[in-house]
């Protein structure tokens, strides 16, 4: 999230001043609407359309459903199991890919369940910011943050009926419009257990400055390698020069 202040802090371009009396005039440039941060840490204009498109290829990548290949017929877990169940060893290779799935939990089911239990904010020294599920939209702001604090995020969730391949949280961050901030964690591969599964993300540290403070919408998503979406959160929430008082 601390690239967050590059996106929105690029001092404006300057406009050119009037030709000399007598002088012809010359045809003005267009504004541009955004700009990057060169590496030589000055304001590079970016062209018109190009932060939407980036936008609308991010979109389409994680809508997008992906190449058909013939893998041949889907088979459930149960029947995985109980197909070789004469054959000790690759019963035992099976168990242990598996990670020792109980046939009581997974029937005769093809698609996975995944159920996002849990999110919670870690910081240290402070406590931990548990976020109520399902969100209600209507209450406005989430959660705030103090600007320039480490943080990780974790997520407690489920799996039942079959295995959750590639599952991976995507995070997306809007200020005033513009798309400050994208993230992409890939969780992992989960077989059905009934106990709950715990990942905890690497740190990061939210942006500080004048131009950090403020208010941001964004959404986050849990999908697998399919393209499947387990959840959908669309928020808000604050970043301040402190903690709010009442955590």
């Amino acid at each position: 999230m601390s690239s967050a202040v590059e996106a929105i802090s690029c001092p404006k371009v300057d406009v050119p001043a009037g030709p000399e009396p007598g002088e012809p005039a010359k045809e003005a440039a267009p504004p541009a609407e955004h700009c990057d941060t060169a590496p030589n840490g000055k304001c590079a204009p970016r062209c018109h359309g190009e932060e939407e498109a980036d936008e609308d290829e991010d979109e389409e990548e994680e809508e997008k459903a992906p190449k058909a290949i013939d893998l041949g017929p889907m088979v459930s877990i149960k029947e995985q199991l109980e197909k070789d169940k004469d054959d000790e060893s690759l019963r035992r290779w099976k168990e242990q890919l598996l990670g020792g799935v109980d046939l009581n939990s997974v029937g005769e089911t093809l698609e996975p369940d995944v159920r996002i239990t849990s999110l919670s904010i870690l910081s240290p020294g402070r406590r931990d910011i548990v976020l109520p599920l399902p969100v209600d939209a209507t209450k406005g702001v989430w959660f705030t943050l103090k600007e320039g604090s480490p943080y990780r995020l974790k997520f407690t969730f489920s799996v039942s009926s079959n295995i959750v391949s590639g599952l991976r949280y995507t995070n997306t961050v809007w200020k005033t419009g513009l798309k400050v901030y994208r993230a992409k964690e890939m969780l992992g591969t989960f077989s059905p257990q009934p106990e709950p599964y715990t990942y905890v993300t690497p740190e990061d540290t939210t942006p500080s400055g004048m131009f950090a403070r403020g208010s941001y919408s964004a959404r986050t998503k849990f999908l697998d390698d399919d393209r499947k979406c387990y959840l959908e959160i669309n928020y808000a929430f604050d970043i301040r020069r402190e903690w709010p008082s009442a955590s």
